[in-house]
Formats: structure tokens, C-alpha cells, sequence
């Protein structure tokens, strides 16, 4: 039997970052995959979605400017967005498979073994591998849980992946479908809605059992996506409630009842369920190993760690955040603690995320209905994008900056909301602020590019600090500084002179 530093189980990004940190230590690694090394962070994930999203977005912005001028819309066919999503995929893959093939060359002074099969623990320190190539045990000092998550499928629905599907099988259709029922209204339920309304080919409908899309956001955020799908034609169903879904004749037939107890029922092409995500923690030999699950199956850690010492859980099945960059800081802080010494706290309060919708939103930190279930009292100050030189050169005016900072002299900054054209790019200035606990002082004196959309966030500081080149009393639909109450959720309104 051969022994091993590390074990690490699960070859999506979590998994892959744990063990390379762990190689920058010198240990002896072997990283097992079951099936496709870099998981749903390439394959029908978040690679994929976001590859798909782009190019429906480019013709998209392509029409907007067509029928400005009357003229006709420009059409992609499905096949070549099918292309373009494998041609992303491969790059990736290729990435991947050349990094671990040389990793393993005989050459090489890393002590790396790539192992393809299912793996399933004996106990705390035994691994069973199980392959075409027949079943062999291993022996490490310490093992990682990485084995990601699926997504969420519904007892009542048949999900067959071809007519009612999750977001393994959206990617795989032959066509566009000529209309399409989305059921789930949080970000992937949106971003899907987003990508096939942009490709103009699809009727889409949106089933939300909230009174409005994007719940766990601000109402502002909210809105302006919420206009934007209805605009381009997308149907929501707000406050409605999904009585059954099913297929007949080869198409979906759907009944939601409202509100006002009135019942509909309607028929589609293709149905989507986009209802969350489930931990891959089933047949991992959990019990053997003696590790613990949570009520909902994730797998219980404290800072990475399981109840079992020398067993950590990162990415998706430690029921943290879902995110690609999350889980691999919590694989990289796990490894670090085993052979860094590394005993600080994983903080998970500047967490950097973007939706891709129309437009890009993206945040970072507390938004305001946070600070007010959190009894934190607050300012605020937004700046609309139709004040920034660089997006009104884009002619991309839509959209606006939102910083929430601490209702105190020193006004720490609490979170940021940015809803527009490179808004992912323009948070990370505010979430290292946050993590270094810098005041807002720092931006307002920082020299930024000329023309860029970032110029917005110095404005938005400069509001804070009444010295803004425009004055928020003049532009009071364009420029907002308030005060929020965390008790009443009351704004009182503050405007420079």
C-alpha cells in the first residue's frame, strides 16, 4: 500500500488549488478524480454558463445598435454557440491536462500522482480507489473533501436533462428552444434568462415565488435586472407558486397559481430548474471515517476542518459560498493550516462576486437590507453611470455605484453594489479596502485612469467626504448621499452644499 502525505478527493478547483499548495510544500500528493478534472468549474458550470453569456451579450449590444438604425437583427446560430462554449472548454481542459501530464513526467522533482476512479474512505487514514483499471487501496496522513456539489432536482418534476432540465443539460441542446419556463429567480435562474433573452430566439418565463427577483439583493439592484429582462421580452411570474410541472407531447405544461388565487397554466418548449445545488457527499465512506454531516449534508468543518483532525471539506460540500474563488482559498487555507501553521480566521466578508446579467452586477461586503437585519446603521452613497465620462463615451449610461459605510466619523467601509459596464472590475479596490480595513480616505486621493469607470468610485467617496466635483443638490436624481437606520430601515437624506 502506498502512503502519501496528502490525499485530496475531487478534481474541480477546489480540489486542483489544494493540491498544488500543497505540492509548494514539498508533500506527496495524490489527487483523485472520478470523473473530469476541473469539475463544474469547466463543465456545464461556471465556464460554460459565463462563455455563453458573453457571446449573448456581444449580440445583444450588436442589436441594440441594428435597431437603433433600422436595421435587421443579427442571428447566431446555435451550433456556433456550441462552438465557441467548446473551444472555451478545451483551452481550459488543455491547461489542466498538459499541467498534471508534466507534473507527473519522471523528470520532475514533484511528487504528484493523478488518479482517475472513485474514491471512498476506509477509514480516517485509508483510501479504496476504484478504476477500470481494478480497485487498490492508499494510506495518507491527511485527506481533503472536495467533491463538489449537482445541481438541486425536485421529487415532483421528471427531469429528463433533455426537455425539463438543470444546468448539466441547458448546454446541450440541438437548438435554441422557442420558448423556454426558468423556474427559480436567484442568480443562475437570471443569468440564464439574461443569456437566452440576449440570443433574442427564445420566449423565456420566469417563475418567482418572491415579489421580486434577486430577494437576498437591494430592491435597486433588483429593479433595474427586473426591467431590463421585462424589456426584452422575458415573462417573470412574481409571487407565483409552481402547482406541477410535467411533460405532455413532448413539450412542458406548467400551472402556477397567484396571489388572487387565480390559476394558469402553460406550455413551453423547454423548462430549466435552476432550484440550487446538493453536496456530492454520498459513497465517500463518511461513516467509516467518522465524519460528521450538517442537517442539509454538507459536510461539518470548522475553518476547513471536519470533526476527524485530519480530514478537511472545502469548495462546495463545506455549505459555505458556491463560488469558484471561494472554494479555492478554503483549499489553499486548508493545506496552509496543515503545514503553515496557518491558524487565522477564513473571512468570507470581502468575497468579490458578479452576476452576469443584463447589465453586469457585481458586490462585494453588506448591502443595505443586510445592515438592517444586522442592526448596523449606515450611509450610503450611488452614483448613476449617466455621471461617469466613461460610460457615457460607451454610450452605456445604465446602471450605478453604491458604497455602504459605517454611520460614524470614521466610515469604514461596509459594501459596495456596482450595477453596469465593468462593475466586476470595479469592486476589488473596495473589497482589499475591506479586508485591510482602510479608510475611504485612500480612494478619494488615489489618481485613477482617465477615461474609466472606476473614476465613479472616487466620485462616490468624494460625496462621503463633501468635496465632489458635481454636487449631489443639484444632480439629486444622479447623485444619492443618505443615512439608513437599522432600527426603523428609515433614510434620512444628506446633500453637500
Amino acid at each position: 500500500m502506498e502512503n502519501f502525505d496528502i490525499c485530496i478527493i475531487g478534481g474541480g478547483p477546489s480540489g486542483y488549488a489544494a493540491a498544488m499548495r500543497a505540492i509548494d510544500f514539498g508533500k506527496k500528493v495524490i489527487l483523485i478524480e472520478k470523473g473530469k478534472v476541473g469539475g463544474a468549474g469547466i463543465y456545464d458550470g461556471a465556464l460554460t454558463s459565463k462563455a455563453t453569456w458573453e457571446l449573448s451579450h456581444k449580440v445583444a449590444t450588436i442589436n441594440e445598435m441594428l435597431v437603433k438604425n433600422g436595421r435587421p437583427e443579427f442571428e447566431i446560430p446555435w451550433i456556433d454557440v456550441q462552438q465557441t462554449v467548446k473551444e472555451a472548454i478545451f483551452d481550459r481542459k488543455q491547461q489542466y491536462s498538459a499541467h498534471i501530464k508534466l507534473l507527473q513526467e519522471e523528470t520532475s522533482t514533484v511528487r504528484f500522482t493523478y488518479a482517475r476512479g472513485e474514491a471512498k474512505m476506509l477509514s480516517n487514514h485509508e483510501v479504496q480507489i476504484i478504476s477500470k483499471k481494478g480497485e487498490y487501496n492508499i494510506c495518507a496522513d491527511n485527506i481533503v473533501l472536495a467533491t463538489g456539489s449537482r445541481p438541486r432536482k425536485l421529487p415532483n418534476i421528471r427531469t429528463d436533462e433533455k426537455i425539463i432540465m438543470t444546468s448539466d443539460g441547458i448546454h446541450h441542446i440541438d437548438d435554441y428552444p422557442k420558448s423556454l419556463v426558468i423556474l427559480g429567480a436567484g442568480v443562475i435562474g437570471c443569468e440564464y434568462a439574461t443569456i437566452f433573452s440576449n440570443f433574442g430566439k427564445t420566449k423565456v418565463y420566469l417563475i418567482d415565488r418572491a415579489d421580486r427577483i434577486l430577494p437576498f439583493e437591494d430592491e435597486d439592484v433588483a429593479r433595474v435586472v427586473s426591467d431590463n429582462l421585462k424589456e426584452s421580452g422575458v415573462i417573470i411570474h412574481s409571487t407565483a407558486k409552481l402547482e406541477r410541472m410535467k411533460i405532455v407531447d413532448g413539450e412542458v405544461e406548467y400551472v402556477i397559481s397567484n396571489p388572487d388565487g387565480s390559476m394558469e397554466t402553460i406550455r413551453v418548449e423547454k423548462a430549466l430548474l435552476s432550484v440550487g445545488r446538493v453536496p456530492n457527499t454520498e459513497n465517500l465512506g463518511l461513516e467509516e471515517a467518522g465524519v460528521t454531516l450538517s442537517s442539509r449534508n454538507y459536510i461539518s468543518d470548522s475553518k476547513t476542518r471536519t470533526n476527524i483532525d485530519n480530514i478537511y471539506a472545502v469548495g462546495d460540500v463545506s455549505g459555505h459560498i458556491a463560488l469558484v474563488n471561494i472554494g479555492e482559498i478554503e483549499a489553499r487555507f486548508a493545506i496552509e493550516r496543515m503545514y503553515g501553521g496557518n491558524q487565522s480566521e477564513i473571512s468570507y466578508d470581502n468575497v468579490c462576486t458578479i452576476m452576469f446579467l443584463t447589465p453586469e452586477v457585481a458586490a462585494v461586503g453588506l448591502n443595505e437590507q443586510q445592515c438592517v437585519e444586522k442592526g448596523i446603521n449606515c450611509k450610503v452613497v450611488k452614483l448613476d453611470y449617466s455621471c461617469i465620462a466613461r460610460a457615457i463615451a460607451m454610450r452605456k449610461t445604465q446602471g450605478f455605484f453604491k458604497i455602504i459605510v459605517s454611520d460614524d466619523d470614521d466610515m469604514h467601509i461596509l459594501g459596495m453594489r456596482a450595477v453596469g459596464e465593468h462593475a466586476s472590475s470595479a469592486i476589488q479596490a473596495i473589497g482589499l479596502l475591506i479586508k485591510m480595513n482602510q479608510p475611504i480616505e485612500v480612494l478619494a486621493d488615489l489618481v485613477h485612469p482617465h477615461p474609466s469607470i472606476i473614476e465613479g468610485i472616487q466620485e462616490c467617496v468624494r460625496m462621503l467626504l463633501n468635496k465632489s466635483i458635481f454636487k449631489s443638490a443639484v444632480f439629486k436624481d444622479a447623485m444619492q448621499c443618505y443615512r439608513l437606520t437599522a432600527e426603523t430601515a428609515e433614510v434620512e437624506h444628506l446633500q453637500e452644499l
